[in-house]
């Protein structure tokens, strides 16, 4: 009985095959799926796609300005998903102010921002974190809370290096209105006013802004200054990143862009 079972079996396995029902070899080989491409971006790749996506070339954003602001940003512990960069290597007649949304992936604001009295007249190129030097101090800071000062609303800053900023809470080095920040006094002088050693951005500016930075978000004051970048412990490191020579740029800046 058995016997004429398996032969009935075999034959009727036999038949189906014959028509193509079943594939013969579907029991010896498995069938690849095909998968959507995906590409892995690098966090070194991945500073280029942003800074691209962005626009902030046509807006006078260097790449090495902020590449050197990426790396830094990544380095701090940031509340807020909010970072500003002012970009002193520019004229103080440019709005030097970038104000970026990393979660959403936008430049938020672009403004005017100004430089200490002793740090230059149309650009900056002297700096200090000394009390009463009247000049800018480069570097990362993280944004505090607010008060009502003689400028009206201002933001506390916390100087994050050591030795280059990290007196400006001493200094009261903070980010309010001026009504020398505007483009009426570009005009007048051809250059914006300059400021005590803080940040000041115009009345116009100053309450959006300090309202988008307040809390725990990211500043950083740049500028190609060989001491600064020398000295940053927080751009430590930073010459040995694959991506930041500026011919790596081209060949990177295609590539997709991933969120952090």
């Amino acid at each position: 009985m058995n016997k004429s079972l398996a032969i009935l079996v075999a034959s009727t396995l036999v038949f189906v095959f014959s028509l193509g029902f079943i594939d013969r070899f579907a029991f010896n080989e498995k069938k690849e799926i095909p998968l959507s491409k995906t590409i892995v971006v690098s966090p070194d790749q991945e500073w280029v796609s942003l800074y691209d996506s962005l626009g902030l070339n046509t807006l006078g954003l260097s790449s090495e300005a902020f590449h050197y602001a990426w790396y830094g940003f990544q380095r701090m512990k940031l509340q807020q998903p909010i970072i500003a960069i002012a970009d002193f290597s520019q004229s103080s007649r440019n709005k030097r102010l970038y104000v970026i949304d990393l979660l959403k992936k936008k430049v938020i604001y672009n403004t005017y921002v100004a430089h200490g009295r002793n740090s230059g007249q149309e650009f900056a190129t002297h700096f200090s974190n000394a009390n009463s030097s009247y000049q800018s101090s480069l570097g990362f800071y993280r944004t505090l809370g607010t008060y009502q000062g003689k400028h009206g609303l201002s933001l506390k800053l916390e100087g994050l290096e050591k030795g280059i900023n990290d007196q400006v809470y001493n200094r009261a080095i903070v980010m309010h209105g001026a009504d020398y920040v505007s483009e009426s006094f570009i005009k007048q002088t051809g250059r914006l006013g300059r400021s005590q050693g803080c940040p000041a951005v115009s009345y116009a500016d100053h309450k959006i802004l300090i309202n988008l930075l307040k809390g725990g978000s990211g500043l950083f004051l740049y500028s190609p200054d060989e001491t600064y970048l020398k000295k940053s412990d927080l751009l430590a490191g930073f010459s040995d990143s694959p991506a930041h020579k500026p011919d790596q740029l081209a060949n990177q800046a295609s590539q997709p862009y991933t969120s952090l």
